[in-house]
């Protein structure tokens, strides 16, 4: 009997393959890749929460007396202590500041800071983001947006920072001020550029900053979860 060549599987497209059959080992493959997609991402997180830990602590515990280290009463070495210290030493200098004694040292300091050349420009660097990143008042990097970057009809999705201020907000348009967008880059977010936009140009995401990180690191295998399509803004 003559086989014709629309008869066997390989030279047929229009039939389908058999199934391929799953033994033993593919079962303890598709085991291993699930439980490596759990344990991946706790086991990093322990490990950057661990290694982050003995940083502060290698840094703090030196500058505290002896006497006040819980090892020397109880023999362990606890990690994580340098980091409470830290808190507290914080709170306290907070708390401090808001006074009036310690608004008097804060501006004897940085009134000494600024006869200081190199340290001058150093200090006026730091505290200027420290206030941008932490200010209360003004929110910074709560919103993420779509700008067309690096040409017209191509979208990147960047960080919306603050209002451009300054000579840069002055020389801009009144009618349409720029906004400072930090475009980062991927699998690293923490390196990017800043950009200024007109407003008008600037399309703004309703997707949090946490899951516009996600999506930048993973680039754009980690899409966040769909919102109703009833509440998203019409094209």
């Amino acid at each position: 009997m003559t086989e014709h060549p629309e008869d066997h599987p390989h030279t047929n497209p229009l039939k389908p393959l058999p199934p391929r059959k799953s033994g033993p080992l593919s079962a303890l493959r598709a085991s291993f890749l699930t439980g490596l997609v759990v344990v991946f991402p706790i086991g990093l997180t322990i490990w950057l929460l661990w290694t982050v830990t003995g940083w502060i602590d290698a840094f703090v515990l030196p500058l505290v007396p002896h006497r006040f280290r819980p090892e020397q009463y109880i023999g362990i070495d606890l990690r994580g202590v340098g980091v409470i210290f830290f808190l507290l030493f914080t709170v306290i200098v907070g708390w401090l500041a808001k006074g009036l004694i310690g608004r008097s040292l804060l501006r004897w300091g940085e009134h000494l800071v600024d006869r200081m050349p190199v340290i001058r420009s150093v200090y006026s660097g730091l505290k200027q983001i420290a206030e941008t990143v932490f200010a209360q008042s003004e929110a910074s990097f709560d919103k993420a947006c779509l700008i067309e970057y690096p040409r017209k009809g191509i979208w990147a999705i960047g960080f919306v920072s603050t209002m451009a201020k300054g000579e840069i907000a002055a020389r801009a348009s009144v009618e349409d001020p720029l906004v400072s967008v930090f475009l980062p880059t991927t699998p690293n977010p923490t390196s990017g550029f800043l950009l200024y936009v007109p407003q008008s140009q600037v399309t703004y995401l309703d997707m949090s900053v946490e899951d516009t990180a996600k999506l930048i690191i993973s680039a754009g295998l980690v899409y966040p979860a769909p919102k109703d399509p009833a509440a998203l803004p019409p094209r």
